[in-house]
């Protein structure tokens, strides 16, 4: 049963998805605030998906996110590179210059101003993410960096995905508060997975990291706030995501 659930929600997820991208396109020569919309309805549609066909759940617990500030998120699953059109009021996504790659899309992401940023290129991929998210701030928005660089899976160590420099240096050159993201979407819609199974994603905004802090000081807060309660959730919600086999 899961199989066919998951067979029937890519069958829908994927056209769902290419008919907002190719539908976007006029919007290019209009506002970017038009694509920004059509974000929310991409995320609110494939929540509705995931609830029909796979029989998950989704949660959010915190306020909304608005006002220029950081937001430092666990990545678990694609379904993190969505949400947040949804959970902020105008947000910008790090993301990696892979993307691109993809047709229409890579038009899409520069028009709403998205950073774009060559993993490959080191030290000058870092003086564009500061340089870019500085002038994104000055605009007020919510600029969501996954911490870790990558999607890890559900009670992965930090061992093996560390957290990285990038995070810090943004919270020490923008001098913004910092909003920790909590989630466990990676039992439901896992990494590099054709399975999606039932069971609640959660997304906890955990309390604001305030600006000031040391970088060494600043590190310790954020993965103290995020792994922790990641763990919770995990725990939280595997005996659902059990018993709904």
């Amino acid at each position: 049963m899961i199989l066919l659930r998951s067979l029937l929600f890519n069958a829908c997820f994927f056209p769902w998805t290419i008919l907002l991208v190719i539908g976007s396109v006029p919007l290019l020569f209009v506002d970017r605030q038009g694509i920004r919309r059509a974000g929310v309805a991409w995320a609110r549609g494939t929540i509705w998906l995931l609830r029909i066909i796979i029989g998950a759940e989704f949660e959010v617990r915190g306020p909304y996110l608005g006002g220029a500030r950081l937001v430092a998120a666990k990545h678990q699953s694609a379904f993190d590179t969505m949400v947040f059109y949804i959970l902020a009021a105008d947000p910008v996504y790090v993301m990696k210059d892979e993307l691109t790659r993809i047709p229409i899309f890579s038009r899409l992401a520069r028009h709403q101003r998205m950073i774009i940023v060559d993993r490959t290129a080191g030290a000058a991929a870092l003086k564009q993410l500061l340089r870019e998210a500085h002038a994104l701030a000055a605009d007020n928005r919510q600029i969501v960096i996954f911490p870790q660089g990558t999607r890890t899976a559900p009670g992965e160590s930090t061992v093996d995905a560390p957290y990285q420099a990038g995070i810090a240096a943004l919270y020490q050159l923008l001098k913004l508060p910092t909003t920790p993201i909590a989630l466990n979407s990676g039992l439901v819609w896992g990494r590099r997975s054709f399975i999606k199974r039932p069971g609640k994603i959660i997304i906890e905004l955990l309390p604001e990291i305030p600006s000031g802090l040391s970088r060494v000081e600043f590190m310790r807060r954020l993965e103290d706030a995020i792994e922790p309660a990641t763990r919770r959730l995990e725990a939280e919600t595997e005996p659902q995501r059990t018993d709904a086999r």
